[in-house]
C-alpha cells in the first residue's frame, strides 16, 4: 500500500504525518530520516489497529507480476 505523507520542515528538522492514519506523526533530523521514521510509524500503526481489530498477525511482501 501507499500512504500519502506530509512533511514540514522547521529549525529542528522535519516533523512528518500521515494524515490518513490519524495519530501517525514522526519526525528526523533530516527529510530523508523523517520518511525512514514515518515508515516505521506507519507498520506499528497498522499493526496496532490489527490487534485491536484481532487480527493475530498481519505481514508485509512484494509480488511480481
Amino acid at each position: 500500500m501507499q500512504y500519502r505523507i506530509r512533511l514540514i520542515q522547521s529549525d529542528d528538522g522535519w516533523a512528518v504525518s500521515c494524515q490518513s492514519l490519524p495519530g501517525c506523526h514522526s519526525q528526523g533530523d533530516t527529510r530523508e530520516e523523517a520518511v525512514e521514521n514515518i515508515k516505521s510509524a506507519i507498520r506499528e500503526w497498522l499493526q496496532v489497529e490489527a490487534e485491536e481489530s484481532g487480527v493475530s498477525k498481519v505481514e508485509e511482501d512484494l509480488v511480481a507480476i
